[in-house]
Formats: structure tokens, C-alpha cells, sequence
């Protein structure tokens, strides 16, 4: 049976998104949250021998962006490149597959910060400008009921953003060090769904959060895919290119899997 309706997939391809409450298993849901408390003590550690509170856009104890290290866990492969993610992401961008990029997403109790309005890939034009690609698929994954309280996504449909086939400028914003594409008056439609749904976007898509006021943290999974190699000026991938489908099939290889291979690489 289709985890993606029909419904869900002509939205996606005329407004960006899809919505799909509460089809991530419950045994890898608590896998997903037994991994996100490792990789915030991992994160935590590496401020620590810094001697920061801030890293990039990781905020000690309020907004924490942890990326691509899912090669450090044993069980995170089995998600990325699950029947559930393939799915979604051949729905979303066709029978050719890569891993590009993945991250937790969390914000801290009482003091979660806000995320700016931006396009994903308005992140890798501003740092990597040479770096033209297609649109890719965000896959915002809960690991906790998300409401307005504790700091949900707000997305803007490509017909009220003007975003279809339009990547913006983005701006530095100070303070934070996120991108901003958008100042304009449009809240966003507030995405409201249990832990264990799948928001798929697409890159193009501008969307915000808003602040954690709850006494609990708001932990998001958030793999993203590609349907070709995203690359850099030198021809390697900007973040990754881990083979994920060919032609519809799964083919992504668990014991070739390395950084060497797909990335990512030093800059």
C-alpha cells in the first residue's frame, strides 16, 4: 500500500510540499530518538574542546544543526535508505536517487530559537555559488508532536512565494548566521502533525520556524535528497552523493559506503 497518496504527490509538484502524519515506524522512531540523544552529547562535546557556545548555526542548549554524520551510527543507513525514504523521495524527484545532505534538527526547552526564512538551496548558493543544481527534497522527519508552541516549520506555498522555478537571494542575517530569502508579510501555513510524520519540500520551497516556548525539546530528522550529484566548481560533491536509486531500484550499498567515495569532502 502507497504511503504516498496521490493527493499528496500533485501537491508537491504544484505547491512544493506534501504532508504525510504519522507513517514512520514506531521502532524506527525510537531508534531515530535514541540517535538524536547521542549526537547532542557528541555535538556538546565538540563545543566544549572549542571552548564556544556557538558553532555555525548550533547554539549551545537553544538550536542545534548536526550534519552528515550518520556514518558514525550502525543504524542510521537503515532509515536513509529505507522502502519509507524511497518512497517519498521517488515521489518527489523520480527514479534516480542520491543522498545529499543530512542533519538533526533541535530545539532546546524554554529557549529553542526561531530559523529564518529561507529556500535549502538558498544555503548552498550563498556559500558555494558555482554550485547550480536542480531542486532537491527536503525530508523533515518529527520525532515529536510539533505545534506554533514549540517551533514547528511554516511553509509558504510556491504560489504565494512566487518559488516554482525561482531560486532568490539570499543575505547573511547577524547574530544567527542564517540565510535570509524573504522579509515579506506572509506567516506561512503552520505544519501541525504528530511525531513519526514526513514533511517532504522541495529546495526551492521558503519556509521559517519559530521558537520552542515548551518545556520540552523539539527534535526533527532531516535527510536530504538529490536527483543528481550536486556538485562543486572542482567537480566533487558540495555535501554528498551517496547512490541511493537507479532507474526506481534500490542500490545503495551499505559496505561501499564512505566518505571517500560520496563525500563529504574537504573544501
Amino acid at each position: 500500500m502507497s504511503v504516498v497518496p496521490q493527493d499528496q504527490r500533485e501537491q508537491y509538484h504544484e505547491e512544493g510540499f506534501m504532508i504525510l502524519p504519522g507513517v514512520i515506524p514506531q521502532d524506527m522512531l525510537e531508534m531515530l530518538r535514541e540517535e538524536c540523544s547521542y549526537f547532542l552529547g557528541y555535538f556538546d562535546s565538540i563545543m566544549d574542546a572549542k571552548g564556544v557556545e556557538v558553532d555555525n548555526l548550533c547554539h549551545r542548549g537553544k538550536r542545534y544543526f548536526i550534519n552528515n554524520r550518520y556514518r558514525l551510527s550502525r543504524r542510521m543507513w537503515k532509515f536513509l535508505f529505507s522502502p519509507l525514504m524511497a518512497e517519498v523521495a521517488q515521489a518527489a524527484l523520480g527514479p534516480d536517487v542520491y543522498l545529499f545532505h543530512e542533519q538533526w534538527v533541535v530545539k532546546g526547552a524554554e529557549q529553542g530559537m526561531k530559523f529564518g526564512w529561507h529556500q535549502d538551496s538558498g544555503y548552498v548558493k550563498h556559500y558555494e555559488k558555482g554550485a547550480n543544481h536542480k531542486p532537491y527534497v527536503t525530508v523533515w522527519c518529527t520525532l515529536d508532536d510539533v505545534s506554533e508552541e514549540n517551533g514547528t516549520v511554516y511553509l509558504l506555498p510556491h504560489s504565494r512565494g512566487g518559488t516554482k522555478d525561482c531560486l532568490l537571494e539570499h543575505t547573511l542575517e547577524s547574530g544567527t548566521n542564517d540565510v535570509i530569502g524573504y522579509d515579506g508579510d506572509d506567516p506561512g501555513d503552520p505544519v501541525i502533525v504528530p511525531a513519526g510524520s514526513v514533511v517532504a519540500f522541495t529546495s526551492y520551497n521558503l519556509h521559517r520556524s519559530g521558537a520552542n516556548q515548551t518545556n520540552r525539546m523539539r527534535r526533527v530528522y532531516l535527510p536530504q535528497y538529490s536527483c543528481e550529484p550536486i556538485r562543486r566548481p572542482d567537480g566533487k560533491p558540495w555535501a554528498m552523493a551517496t547512490p541511493f536509486l537507479t532507474d526506481g531500484q534500490n542500490v545503495y550499498d551499505h559496505m561501499e559506503d564512505s566518505a571517500a567515495k560520496y563525500g563529504p569532502f574537504p573544501e
